[in-house]
């Protein structure tokens, strides 16, 4: 989790305001012995002048609003927010969750996150244990009444003996002796029960139950109809990536999440069917082993730009 702060909004709001005038330029002497007086007149200034030195680090690498603001907003006013709110991420908990309840930020803020290609397991402070797929982030609050994962982005597997909730971009799954797996897309959260209960609330409707060995999807306005379990559901958990007669298109989206750049397929070769079981671990050889198995060609352009083409 990220390392718990321990300063005030007041506090915070001074540091913004130091480090917008050092990022003007250099201070002069007056306002620097101004700052050294300020930094050392309480443990509490150094640890927040200590912090936001850190947020600001780690701005460069994000693409949110929030963070283009803080680092690109023309007018200090909307600096000064970004910053003061980027700040305060690491002052408490439940801070930090209501925060990012209203203003999503990406992975590297996270409480647990992946970055593309990587699958890591954690054990959850309340007990069980949350698998990240590759490029997924969530929070988890352990301090309310009930725990609860927050999936940011991305796909989990979640295996807990008591209640917890899994809030996602479209709804609530509650779940009880659950194992299960949830991924978040742009528009629709999947769902899929290997064991337990799961009661989920999207929109206004009543809490919905899913029955164990079933998958659906929701959005904010719809839940759509439970189906059986398909083959590739959590196999990654184990590495693999399992396909039942899959449209090599859609076998080359899910194969392209663990790959760094762009993965493409041409449009002729995309409605080929493909079956089989393959390590993710090592999508080069999955690449190849397409040129065996079917009529394509594989066109590597860079590393970062591969094209799977059907064979003229």
């Amino acid at each position: 989790m990220n390392p718990p702060t321990d300063f005030s909004a007041q506090v915070a709001e001074q540091a913004v305001h130091w480090l917008l005038e050092m990022q003007q330029g250099p201070l002069d002497p007056r306002r620097q012995q101004a700052w050294q007086h300020w930094l050392e007149a309480h443990s509490e200034h150094r640890r927040a002048w200590e912090h936001i030195q850190r947020v600001n680090a780690r701005l460069r690498g994000l693409s949110s609003p929030l963070a283009h603001a803080a680092l690109n907003a023309p007018r200090s006013a909307g600096r000064r927010q970004a910053l003061k709110l980027l700040l305060l991420l690491g002052a408490g908990s439940a801070l930090t969750w209501g925060v990012r309840e209203h203003n999503p930020l990406p992975s590297l803020l996270a409480d647990y996150r992946t970055p593309v290609g990587a699958r890591r397991r954690f054990a959850l402070p309340s007990g069980g244990q949350l698998q990240l797929n590759t490029a997924s982030a969530a929070d988890v609050r352990a301090d309310g009444p009930q725990p609860r994962i927050r999936l940011l982005e991305g796909e989990i597997l979640l295996t807990a003996a008591r209640a917890i909730e899994v809030q996602t971009a479209h709804g609530l799954l509650t779940a009880r002796g659950a194992r299960l797996n949830v991924r978040q897309f742009a528009d629709r959260t999947q769902v899929a029960l290997f064991e337990g209960q799961v009661e989920l609330a999207a929109g206004e409707g009543a809490p919905v139950p899913l029955p164990v060995a079933r998958q659906l999807s929701f959005s904010h306005t719809s839940v759509g109809a439970a189906q059986p379990l398909d083959a590739n559901s959590g196999a990654w958990a184990d590495g693999m990536l399992v396909a039942a007669h899959m449209r090599l298109g859609d076998f080359l989206d899910e194969l392209g999440r663990y790959r760094r750049g762009q993965l493409h397929c041409d449009s002729k070769a995309a409605d080929l069917l493909i079956s089989g079981t393959y390590p993710l671990d090592d999508s080069e050889r999955i690449l190849d082993l397409l040129e065996i198995s079917l009529p394509v060609k594989v066109r590597r352009f860079t590393r970062y730009w591969v094209s799977v083409e059907a064979k003229a």
